[in-house]
C-alpha cells in the first residue's frame, strides 16, 4: 500500500490515483460527447439536404447570378446591341413619316392637304402592323430579341463548367442532375427578364407608346417572357449536354439564332411574309411571346388569342425542360 493510500485512509483524504481514473473517465466522456454531438449534426445536415430539392437548385442558381451581377459590364454588354436596333434602326427606319409631310412621297400638280396624308400613313401603319407607331412594334419584338440572345448563352455555362472541371466537382455532391440543368435554365430566365425591363424602360424613354400600357398588361406581358425563356434556355442547355468544345457550342448558337428571330413576328408582320415562312413563324415560340406583348402592350389584334399564346408557350416551356431533365441522367456525367 502507497503511502497516498494510507494517508487517504487515515484522513479520508482521496487519493492521486483516484482522481486521475476519475479525469480519465470524464475525458473519455467528454470526447465521446462531442464525437456524438457532431455525428448527430453531421446527419441533420445530411437530412436537411436530402429534404429540401430546391437547396442545390438555388445554390447553383446564386452562383450564376453572382457571376452576372458582380461584372456590371456584362449586363451592360447584352444591351448594347438591342439598345441599338431601337434607337438606329427603330428610329431611323420609322414607316410612318413616308407619308407625311417632308416624306418621300411627292405627286406632281396635286396638293394633298398634310392632314390627308397623315390619315393615310395611320391607315396603312394601323392596317399593317396594328399600331401607328413602327417603333413601338419593333420595341416590344426587342423584348423576345433580348430574351432570345440570353437564353442562347446559357449552355455555354455548361461548356465552360465542364472545361474547368466545376461540373466534375458538382456531380460529386448529393446534388441532381436535374438540379444542375435547373438551376442554368433559372439563371438565363432571370437574367432575361432583367435586360428585357432595361430594354423596356429605354423604349418607353425613346417614345414607345403608352396608351394602352397597364399593370396588367405588364405583368402578363413577362409572364410570357418567362415561358418563352424557360423554354429556350431549356433547349440551348440540352443542346450543350455532351458538348465539351465552346466552338462547337458557338456554331450552334450562331446556326440557330437569326433562323429563329428572322422566321418570326418580332420585326415585321406575319401575315405579310410568305405562305411557307408563315408555317414557320407558327411553330417558332418567339411568335407567341411576342404577339402576347403586342396585344398585351400595343392593344394590337395578335394572329392567336391570348389564352393560346400562353397555352403555346406552357407546352413549349414543360416539352424541353421535362426532356432537359430526362437527358440529364444519362448524357450529363463526368469527363
Amino acid at each position: 500500500m502507497t503511502t497516498d493510500d494510507i494517508r487517504s485512509s487515515e484522513f479520508g483524504i482521496p487519493s492521486n490515483n483516484n482522481n486521475s481514473n476519475n479525469n480519465g473517465k470524464s475525458n473519455d466522456f467528454s470526447n465521446g460527447k462531442e464525437e456524438l454531438l457532431q455525428h448527430i449534426s453531421k446527419e441533420k445536415e445530411e437530412e436537411l439536404l436530402d429534404r429540401s430539392p430546391l437547396h442545390g437548385i438555388w445554390a447553383l442558381t446564386n452562383r450564376e447570378l453572382r457571376k452576372w451581377y458582380k461584372t456590371p459590364i456584362l449586363l451592360f454588354m447584352s444591351l448594347i446591341q438591342p439598345v441599338i436596333w431601337l434607337a438606329l434602326y427603330g428610329r431611323a427606319f420609322n414607316l410612318s413619316t413616308i407619308f407625311t409631310s417632308g416624306g418621300s412621297i411627292s405627286i406632281p400638280g396635286l396638293n394633298i392637304p398634310k392632314e390627308t396624308l397623315d390619315a393615310m400613313a395611320n391607315q396603312i401603319m394601323q392596317g399593317t402592323f396594328g399600331t401607328t407607331d413602327y417603333f413601338s412594334f419593333l420595341a416590344v419584338g426587342m423584348l423576345s430579341f433580348v430574351v432570345l440572345f440570353t437564353a442562347m448563352f446559357s449552355g455555354m455555362s455548361i461548356v465552360w463548367d465542364r472545361r474547368f472541371g466545376f461540373l466534375n466537382k458538382v456531380l460529386t455532391t448529393p446534388v441532381s442532375r436535374g438540379s444542375i440543368v435547373m438551376a442554368k435554365v433559372l439563371s438565363s430566365v432571370l437574367r432575361s427578364l432583367a435586360q428585357a425591363a432595361v430594354v423596356l424602360v429605354i423604349a418607353v424613354l425613346l417614345g414607345m407608346q403608352l396608351s394602352h400600357i397597364t399593370a396588367i398588361g405588364l405583368v402578363g406581358t413577362f409572364g410570357a417572357l418567362f415561358l418563352m425563356s424557360f423554354g429556350l434556355s431549356s433547349l440551348f442547355v440540352l443542346l450543350a449536354l455532351r458538348s465539351s468544345d465552346w466552338q462547337t457550342q458557338t456554331a450552334i448558337m450562331n446556326l440557330l439564332n437569326l433562323p429563329l428571330l428572322f422566321a418570326s413576328n418580332t420585326l415585321f408582320p406575319a401575315r405579310l411574309m410568305p405562305d411557307w415562312l408563315q408555317l414557320v413563324v407558327r411553330i417558332n415560340p418567339i411568335s407567341y411571346g411576342t404577339d402576347v406583348g403586342r396585344q398585351l402592350l400595343l392593344g394590337t389584334a395578335g394572329f392567336n388569342g391570348i389564352a393560346f399564346d400562353f397555352a403555346y408557350l406552357v407546352g413549349f416551356a414543360a416539352l424541353f425542360s421535362i426532356t432537359g431533365i430526362i437527358l440529364s441522367w444519362r448524357l450529363l456525367s463526368k469527363k
